[in-house]
């Protein structure tokens, strides 16, 4: 069986989703016992099921008594199966520990792919990663089932991760230009914290879930037991603010994916499966990787056609998922015959709910349950998607009539065919970076991709006015290139030291006559690559600074507290990840405003270390803790206590926001302009981004 390499296939996060899916190909689907007659666990007076007169028939539901089939074809289907463990058998009897041979020989592969990757011979790198993982792939072991197995995966896939950080068929230095942009944040996906619970819910619960079941219209099999009414129980107390959350967003994507689904041919209320999944954020991501509203895996996706790669990523694309996703449920539907089967199926993959109805004999959700075969998150996954399906169906009955939904984007889209940064498209528009990422949100990050036609959406009304302003950018400086809009106090000259750019090119760039600006007008400022503008990248202190981790501390929250880029700070730490666990002490570097490299920026220290000559850099201590929040009008470190001038006094930074003056900034903390100046190197001209020090008196 091929599975494909790294560079012409799945790529190895492709086969990684694929063991994890549990997914096997050319699957032969098994035979199906019919559905037991009363599939609720604990049917009650409240809770009995209902069907029938309150349901919409499905597209292609099964007619009733129609699947009745022999137990003698799950047997001769057994024996379809007996070849796979005759030739296992045939490995143990060769060898007394094939499962270490097996590692043995990946192992092999991997070591002489590291071997080849230091060498400079990357095909030949590429070729041994790809035999190494295919072998334990392609083997008739299951690697989830042996804890060697498993780790040597793990261990192969780290590795190969950590040489080839996009997969191993991106070019190395579109890799590299990948890795300095700033990533996407991703969002926890809803469903990773719901199918680990098992809420119960109180008779009266039950009974109004139950008297909702009885009334509501559903395209989908609606019924009551024990494990849905929990659920509902569940979303109406202490999960209301992830329901009401996901629900208000469903108003964004609402028309779109009913009338996808509705062209596919499947049951319109399966929308309500992504709120479980994803609470509809696009940028849902899983513990187990999978993305996007739909929440798919990488080689699941890749198979309905959505693809990946270090820029963009399909399964983040609410259109082209919700495509995929139909069309994905109506497959599994036609396996199974069974909308709850189909929905398990989604869960934990078609090959795990195949192997459990083999095994009890029955293609019925509620009796596999009843069973124990299924994982813990499938067996809890068609309660939630139930359970989310009747709440919000009955907006008035639990209390959802007074959510402020979400309306769907109105937007322009212009197809490209050349890389550009976000940053410099939302100076054409005079949006903002953020807002395009949001109509935007398969951009992995903050430019479109480098090769490749790319449709990009816009805010409503301002396709011509990018395209207009576009045109006056050179293609192969779309990158770098930025508008500047003038501001009160800017020069030419004051420009060009911002940017770092000389004021002949300004001049040169914009057809300047004369040196005076108008406030208001746009500039082009031609930025040569790689030297993106003071706003884009802070400027460090050379002075080191310690800081001492705090529970509940992560990389991001420390990051964003110090004003200074994660990445950064991962990078003088040797960290990856966002965890701080185990960590005492961070160093790191303080952000100070371009005209002030030497400064000596605020920390709050206790002591102040002072080495010797020639002994390195000094270094700082921060002892007290940054505040966790940023205020809504200075963005604030508070720092050392001083004395100045007899009084005693803090330090602050202040990230210079829109609009703002040294004047205005000298009022608001009630010094001088003056002083701002003094403290910060003679700064004459401050932009959004920069960061300010203030001595403030307490």
């Amino acid at each position: 069986m091929q599975l494909g390499g790294f560079h012409r296939g799945l790529g190895w996060l492709g086969l990684l989703a694929l063991m994890v899916s549990g997914c096997q190909t050319a699957q032969k689907p098994v035979s199906l016992l019919p559905p037991t007659s009363a599939p609720a666990l604990k049917p009650t007076a409240q809770t009995a099921a209902v069907q029938g007169s309150n349901q919409d028939p499905a597209p292609g539901s099964p007619q009733s008594g129609s699947t009745a089939q022999a137990q003698t074809s799950t047997q001769q289907n057994d024996s379809s199966s007996q070849s796979a463990e005759q030739a296992m058998v045939a490995a143990s009897q060769l060898s007394p520990d094939p499962v270490a041979d097996l590692i043995a020989r990946a192992e092999k592969d991997y070591q002489a792919g590291v071997e080849n990757y230091q060498a400079g011979k990357t095909e030949d790198a590429k070729r041994n990663f790809d035999n190494a993982l295919n072998a334990l792939l392609e083997s008739n072991f299951d690697i989830r089932s042996d804890e060697r197995l498993q780790k040597e995966f793990d261990h192969i896939v780290a590795g190969v991760d950590a040489l080839y950080p996009g997969g191993t068929s991106a070019d190395s230095e579109t890799a590299q230009d990948a890795q300095q942009e700033p990533q996407q944040k991703a969002e926890p996906a809803p469903i990773d914290e719901t199918n680990g619970m098992t809420p119960s819910a109180d008779a009266s619960t039950i009974a109004k879930a139950a008297a909702e079941v009885k009334k509501t219209h559903s395209d989908l099999p609606l019924m009551m037991t024990d494990q849905v009414a929990g659920f509902i129980s569940y979303f109406s107390g202490r999960g209301r603010g992830v329901f009401e959350r996901a629900y208000a967003r469903s108003g964004r994507y609402h028309d779109m994916i009913v009338a996808t689904l509705k062209q596919e041919g499947v049951p319109q209320d399966l929308i309500y499966l992504a709120q479980a999944e994803s609470g509809f954020h696009p940028l849902a991501v899983s513990r187990a990787g999978a993305r996007g509203i739909w929440q798919f895996m990488s080689a699941r996706g890749r198979g309905y056609g959505l693809y990946h790669n270090m820029w963009v990523d399909d399964r983040q694309d609410p259109e082209k998922s919700t495509r995929a996703a139909a069309q994905h449920l109506k497959d599994l539907y036609n396996q199974f015959g069974d909308w709850y089967l189909a929905m398990a199926a989604y869960n934990s993959g078609p090959g795990t709910v195949q192997a459990a109805v083999k095994r009890t004999g029955y293609a019925d959700f509620w009796e596999l349950y009843r069973r124990n075969v299924l994982p813990k998150e499938t067996r809890n996954y068609v309660p939630i998607i139930l359970a989310v399906t009747i709440m919000a169906k009955n907006p008035s009955q639990y209390g959802l009539d007074s959510v402020a939904m979400e309306h769907p984007d109105d937007t322009d889209t212009v197809t490209i065919d050349y890389p550009v940064d976000l940053r410099l498209v939302a100076e054409c528009v005079n949006s903002t970076a953020a807002e395009l990422q949001d109509l935007n949100p398969n951009l992995l990050r903050l430019t479109t991709p480098r090769q490749g036609k790319f449709a990009m959406h816009l805010p409503a009304g301002t396709k011509d006015q990018y395209e207009t302003a576009i045109a006056d950018v050179p293609p192969d400086m779309r990158l770098w290139w930025r508008y500047h809009t003038v501001l009160a106090g800017d020069t030419v000259a004051s420009l060009a030291r911002t940017y770092r750019v000389t004021a002949k090119s300004i001049e040169q760039t914009n057809q300047l006559d004369g040196t005076d600006l108008e406030a208001g007008a746009k500039l082009l400022i031609p930025i040569a690559p790689g030297k993106h503008p003071q706003s884009d990248n802070a400027t460090y202190a050379r002075r080191i600074t310690r800081y001492r981790v705090h529970a509940g501390d992560t990389v991001e929250t420390v990051a964003e507290n110090f004003g200074i880029s994660p990445q950064m700070l991962r990078r003088w730490n040797g960290l990856r990840g966002n965890s701080l666990s185990g960590r005492k002490v961070l160093a790191l570097h303080l952000p100070i405003t371009p005209n002030s490299a030497d400064t000596q920026v605020a920390t709050s220290r206790s002591k102040t270390k002072r080495p010797a000559s020639g002994a390195g850099p000094k270094t700082e201590e921060a002892t007290t803790k940054p505040p966790a929040t940023k205020s809504a009008e200075i963005e604030h470190l508070k720092i050392a206590k001083s004395t100045v001038r007899g009084e005693e006094a803090g330090v602050v930074h202040h990230k210079v926001k829109s609009g703002e003056t040294l004047y205005s900034i000298a009022n608001l903390y009630k010094t001088t302009v003056a002083a701002l100046k003094r403290d910060n190197r003679n700064v004459g001209v401050i932009r959004p981004g920069m960061i300010l020090i203030v001595q403030v008196a307490r």
